[in-house]
């Protein structure tokens, strides 16, 4: 029998990845998002698949369903998204919590529950360890999202302690790829896209901030092999990539691959924006067998490719409207082939 997968924020850029995996893995899925992140694009691929179900729910409110296992991925997780309403931010990392927590223990689910490398606010000890109790401004501007992620983990840990539920709780450092929505501020799709354009690349600070970033792909199957660990481990593990680099030096890097003209405008830090993130993995290499192998340039090199195809996408739909008359003249149409009309035909109608 087919397990039954409940994947809340499934329409999200790593949620949208995950169900791909799942129904490739056999399994049927049920997708949950209110899109207020996630995108329809992420996951329309998909829904024609009869073993997929999307339905349009915030977690914040009970949801009932017969799973076998819940992977809680639901919180908007860019700045940019979660400072807009903190406090409902703060209920989808806490009251949302809960009621995945109530599904699971109504189901006698395995619960997997994605956490953030931003329980450890901004480090002093470096790379991050999971012992490490975090440096955290409680009353910050980024406090919705990180203590509501940090109060989401003791709701797992007390369900387990309490109901016994199978839970998995993993913090994700900073991961990249395709679908990543291009105006969501994270630092990786803000710079390609500025790149392809040839616009200034914001940098804060003086760029010396350092961040690590896993592939999507890498990250995906990290969450696997924690869902389907034995019930013994039960986190949390860091997942993530831990070969570190400047923020300078991404920026130059990514203007190098995308062979752009754009510079670099240094803006003033945000308040609280942590000075070191690099995680210590050796929990999930000796517990999970699990570590990164994606090299960053050519995962780098497909999120470019996918932005770039994005921004292509969007020039076709600015062209002026003359462009579309000429090609349905029937005297132009006689001028070509029936594929090449066929083909310009898609691009501008």
């Amino acid at each position: 029998m087919k397990k039954r997968v409940l994947v809340a924020g499934g329409a999200g850029f790593i949620g949208s990845h995950l169900c791909e995996v799942l129904l490739e893995n056999n399994c049927t899925v049920c997708c949950i998002d209110n899109l207020y992140t996630g995108r329809m694009e992420n996951i329309r691929h998909l829904i024609s698949n009869p073993d997929f179900e999307f339905i349009n729910h915030d977690v914040i409110y009970p949801f009932e369903k017969e799973v076998d296992q819940i992977f809680n991925l639901a919180s908007p997780a860019s700045p940019v998204y979660y400072q807009i309403d903190p406090v409902r931010t703060w209920k989808t990392n806490t009251i949302g919590s809960m009621n995945m927590l109530e599904l699971a223990r109504k189901n006698k689910a395995r619960i997997f529950q994605s956490s953030t490398s931003e329980v450890y606010g901004d480090p002093d000890i470096h790379p991050q360890p999971e012992e490490y109790r975090g440096n955290v401004n409680p009353i910050g501007l980024r406090a919705c999202y990180d203590e509501g992620k940090r109060a989401a983990e003791t709701l797992f840990f007390d369900y387990h302690r309490m109901y016994g539920i199978e839970i998995k709780v993993v913090r994700i450092f900073n991961t990249y790829g395709p679908r990543m929505f291009p105006e969501d501020g994270r630092v990786i799709s803000n710079f390609i896209i500025e790149a392809l354009r040839d616009r200034p690349l914001k940098v804060y600070g003086d760029g010396s901030q350092t961040r690590s970033f896993c592939f999507v792909d890498d990250m995906i199957r990290g969450f696997m092999k924690m869902m389907n660990s034995p019930a013994t481990i039960t986190g949390p593990i860091n997942l993530g990539n831990p070969c570190e680099l400047t923020i300078f030096q991404v920026a130059e890097l990514i203007i190098d691959m995308c062979n752009s003209n754009s510079t670099i405008d240094f803006r003033e830090l945000p308040e609280d924006d942590p000075r070191k993130r690099k995680p210590d993995i050796t929990k999930a290499k000796t517990l999970l067998g699990w570590q990164p192998e994606v090299d960053f340039e050519k995962g780098l090199m497909k999120a470019i490719n996918y932005f770039d195809n994005l921004l292509a996408g969007e020039r076709k739909e600015k062209e002026p409207v003359e462009n579309v008359l000429l090609i349905n003249d029937p005297c132009l149409k006689n001028n070509l082939k029936i594929n090449e009309f066929d083909t310009i035909q898609k691009n501008y109608i």
